[in-house]
């Protein structure tokens, strides 16, 4: 089961789509990690089907057999208020007057704190402890086989996996297809250039793309973004785990790269496809006004 707004890769697999709400169609509290709680007011109608979030989850609970009634985003916020010490203070009252109050604010009247630690640290000395940290090597290194490091990251144009970004005709346009970046000397010595398509592989899997001429990319190293999930960097990465963090080592494997290869199919969106129909629609009207003309 999936609750969003647009159709995922994650939604393709799922059995129920459950419509849910954007960010200006729905009334609720948004919390940042500079710990700032802000009020955000709907301020768009819900397209079709879709239905408040707060809806949905309702719905699933009570058809598990759990007894939730809420109101609205106000009983929730009132309910996190007792289980969060700091923000007890805060009320819908002074949020819907002032929009956004920083906590910790425990007691209301309380100014709430956007400075913390002013005078002492929580600890049993008033100070704070400071460790110093050893660079642990990756668990998987560059060899004559995967000769290359793999780094992945975002694109200034596409969020995440691009569910919204490569729906949107401008940002589509601009990076329409999947790319792999390279410093140009590298590009060079396998004999390639930019717009080449190479394909990229790890010892999970391989993916090919679009080759990309970048200075900024070191020398020995590919940069993918993670957006593209035709040619998806997620494929290749290191699913190892850090021995502390517990966080897998998604941004740095061993790779090997060669020239050539077969791009993947676009679905639904992504690929220039926003901008083609926008284009094609227009045509049809160009045409009537050079008839009239």
């Amino acid at each position: 089961m999936v609750q969003d707004i647009f159709l995922t890769e994650t939604g393709y697999l799922a059995d129920v789509i459950l419509p849910a709400s954007a960010f200006p169609e729905k009334t609720g509290t948004f919390t940042n990690t500079d710990r700032l709680v802000q009020l955000g007011r709907q301020a768009l109608d819900m397209p079709g089907d879709a239905r408040q979030d707060l809806d949905l989850i309702q719905e699933i609970a009570r058809r598990v057999g759990l007894d939730w009634h809420y109101n609205g985003p106000e009983d929730v916020f009132n309910e996190m208020r007792k289980a969060m010490p700091s923000i007890a203070g805060i009320t819908w009252d002074r949020l819907e007057k002032e929009s956004a109050v920083t906590y910790p604010c425990e007691a209301e009247g309380d100014p709430g704190e956007r400075v913390v630690f002013t005078e002492e640290f929580p600890t049993a000395t008033g100070l704070a402890r400071f460790v110093p940290a050893d660079i642990l090597p990756a668990a998987e290194q560059p060899n004559r086989d995967y000769p290359m490091v793999l780094i992945t990251g975002r694109q200034l144009e596409h969020w995440h996996t691009g569910s919204m970004t490569r729906r949107t005709t401008v940002l589509d346009a601009i990076e329409p297809d999947p790319v792999a970046s390279f410093n140009p000397l590298d590009l060079s010595a396998m004999g390639a250039k930019p717009g080449d398509v190479i394909t990229v592989e790890s010892r999970r899997g391989k993916i090919s793309l679009y080759a990309r001429a970048d200075d900024g990319t070191p020398q020995g190293a590919v940069f993918i973004p993670f957006c593209f999930y035709e040619a998806a960097a997620n494929i290749l990465t290191n699913p190892a785990l850090d021995p502390i963090g517990k966080i897998p080592e998604f941004k740095y494997c061993a790779v090997k790269v060669t020239v050539g290869g077969e791009l993947a199919d676009v679905s639904s969106f992504g690929g220039g496809q926003v901008l083609a129909e926008t284009q094609a629609a227009a045509e049809p009207q160009s045409a009537d006004v050079a008839a009239a003309e």
